[in-house]
């Protein structure tokens, strides 16, 4: 599999100033690049270097293999749309590879070629990233990136594919709003502390933004991606704790497909800020990437209804939701938290996918071990 690593770079001043150099020439030749690929109407990368290399080396004074990595990056960007001129911000990043990056002993220090040439910058490497960059191979290429004044090096490396283990059983999660996801084991993660960050942030930045001032301007530079960041972190907290939860017990993660679902779903005026920012997208991939290195099989489900049906006679109404967080049958009387009685239907979606698919004996000790918990669920 592979994974990205995000290494902290600490250049002195000057090699800021060179890095930021390389990188607003190396942009701006993207830019003048793709304004030639699209009057021509070539977004072939043979084709392309052909036209502009010459002219580029010229033009912007760049080395051989950055005008190389630049005429990639254009054309890379014209594969997602044909159609569109693309953009290339002057801190984009620089794509590089082994031949105008390197790494000292240890890989404490990397070497980057610049306008001035060649630099040795230092890297933070923590213990968890020296560990894996001594077993592991960095592939192909890495982009230096310019975030919050800060330099770091997105390097992707191959790693072993970890044997995924066999479970009978699975940990359905239902994700949602107001609680980020709760598992069919009645574990709950709520959202409100990133509800209340996003509100705080949001007050801030538009007390700022009315403000005007240079200070002011400074601030909203200070505190951008704060509440993103935040955000991601919960994520991460999240899905750790759900994979291990999963490990722990040697079962296999269900997830809903909520591919589309912003389109299907309205929410009131209200609602709207709120319901824009929930990166449900975010915390799937973090689940199903932790879940592939820790050996954990993910299945995904259709989503559907879900949160109507009952679990334990199978009535499926819209009166059963009776609010946000309950829910009641109203055929059998069964009453629930209604993202806990979710997670468990989607529990038992994906053993009723797995058992489809499974040879007969291997299908009926699923059916025995669903409806045990079935029964155990009825009794709650």
């Amino acid at each position: 599999m592979l994974k990205t690593l995000k290494l902290k770079l600490h250049p002195t001043p000057d090699q800021q100033r060179a890095l930021l150099a390389t990188m607003e020439r190396f942009n701006a030749a993207c830019a003048w690049i793709a304004r030639q690929a699209h009057r021509r109407h070539t977004t072939n990368k043979r084709a392309l270097q052909k036209l502009v290399y010459y002219a580029t080396r010229e033009r912007f004074g760049l080395s051989s293999q950055l005008v190389i990595r630049a005429i990639a990056k254009v054309a890379d960007a014209y594969k997602r749309d044909p159609t569109t001129l693309p953009h290339f911000r002057p801190q984009g990043a620089i794509v590089y590879d082994e031949r105008v990056l390197s790494f000292g002993p240890g890989r404490e220090t990397a070497s980057i070629l610049t306008l001035q040439g060649r630099i040795r910058v230092p890297v933070g490497l923590c213990p968890y990233h020296a560990a894996i960059l001594a077993t592991a191979a960095v592939r192909g290429q890495a982009n230096l990136v310019y975030q919050q004044e800060q330099w770091y090096l997105l390097m992707v490396i191959a790693v072993p594919d970890p044997a995924l283990t066999s479970s009978a059983d699975f940990l359905g999660v239902d994700l949602g709003i107001i609680n980020l996801a709760t598992d069919s084991d009645g574990g709950v993660y709520s959202g409100a502390a990133v509800e209340r960050n996003r509100r705080r942030q949001s007050h801030r930045r538009r007390n700022l933004q009315r403000k005007g001032t240079r200070a002011a301007r400074r601030k909203l530079r200070r505190v951008a991606g704060q509440q993103a960041r935040f955000q991601r972190d919960t994520n991460h907290v999240i899905s750790k704790r759900i994979v291990q939860t999963a490990k722990d017990t040697m079962r296999g993660i269900a997830l809903e497909n909520l591919t589309g679902i912003r389109q299907r779903v309205t929410v009131r005026r209200r609602q709207r800020a709120r319901h824009a920012n929930w990166a449900f997208y975010q915390l799937k991939t973090f689940i199903a990437y932790k879940a592939l290195q820790a050996g954990v099989p993910v299945q995904t489900v259709d989503p559907r209804n879900t949160s109507r049906t009952c679990q334990v006679c199978g009535h499926c109404a819209k009166n059963n939701r009776k609010s946000q967080s309950a829910f009641v049958c109203v055929q059998c009387g069964f009453a629930a938290p209604a993202d806990a009685n979710a997670a468990v239907n989607i529990r038992q979606r994906a053993l009723s996918a797995r058992a489809a698919v499974m040879p007969p004996m291997v299908s009926v000790a699923v059916d025995a071990v669903s409806g045990g918990d079935q029964g155990q669920a009825a009794g709650l």
